[in-house]
């Protein structure tokens, strides 16, 4: 290849290089680059509540406003099988409240009916509530001292942890039944429970076995001690032993204290 070959080559590799977009004409020109349009894109504009979390917000003042008249369990029952602002209730075969006596000096609470509570309608009455029978036989109680419930009145389909929306609809129920009730303790069983109505983000492995308070409407401040659910006692019968100590911290304060 020639010399002036090369030339040509070389001019040509540098036109391609510097944008050239004509190859012929007698004075050679380098075409100059239009600067792209900056494309500046809008933020999408997301609505400050979204239609589920309005449903929601409608829902929990729903459930307020049907509560405001109710001063008894029975009356409670009613409302909550007539309340129609959360979805589990479709799935459910009943409306699970509360058991035991609606008078007691100690209230215990768990997360949600599961399949046995569901088909029965009554509150542990599974594997989880004989469980919790014989746990509280073992510090002088059974179902005619205390009054034991669940964060839920109604199981979520498939036993699966209740959402968010879901708890915040239902704890209206809670807190009336609580009002009702008005104990000396309550003790919250599993973590759902306790963050729940304490509003509360940690474990239960860090929250079991510490006081806490719950102010009912009426002014009255509510001793509160959490522990482990019997459902996980079941899966992890080590951890029986720290629910025992829970158990009996529970009994001494109620005997020194009454």
């Amino acid at each position: 290849m020639s010399e002036n070959n090369d030339n040509i080559i070389n001019w040509l590799e540098f036109y391609i290089a510097s944008g050239v977009d004509e190859t012929f004409g007698d004075v050679p020109f380098v075409a100059e680059s239009k600067p792209k349009e900056k494309v500046i894109e809008q933020p999408k504009v997301r609505p400050a509540t979204s239609e589920l979390a309005l449903s929601s917000v409608d829902a929990v003042k729903s459930a307020d406003n049907v509560c405001q008249n109710v001063t008894t369990i029975e009356e409670l029952q009613k409302v909550v099988e007539n309340f129609e602002g959360c979805s589990l209730k479709y799935n459910a075969k009943h409306t699970v409240i509360g058991d035991g006596n609606p008078k007691a000096k100690i209230m215990f609470i768990g997360e949600a009916p599961g399949a046995e509570e569901d088909l029965i309608g009554k509150a542990f009455v599974g594997r989880s509530g004989q469980l919790l029978n014989k746990m509280l036989e073992a510090i002088g109680l059974d179902r005619t001292k205390c009054y034991i419930c669940n964060i839920l009145p109604w199981r979520p389909p498939g036993n699966r942890s209740p959402s968010d929306a879901e708890i915040a609809v239902c704890l209206p129920f809670l807190k009336k039944q609580i009002e009702i009730v008005n104990p000396d303790y309550i003790f919250m069983l599993g973590a759902v429970a306790v963050n729940s109505l304490m509003g509360n983000a940690e474990g239960i492995s860090k929250l079991r076995g510490k006081w806490m308070e719950y102010q009912n409407p009426n002014g009255k401040i509510i001793k509160v001690l959490a522990g482990y659910h019997p459902a996980y006692l079941l899966r992890t019968p080590a951890q029986k032993a720290k629910a025992w100590a829970d158990f009996l911290r529970l009994k001494k304060d109620m005997a020194e204290n009454n």
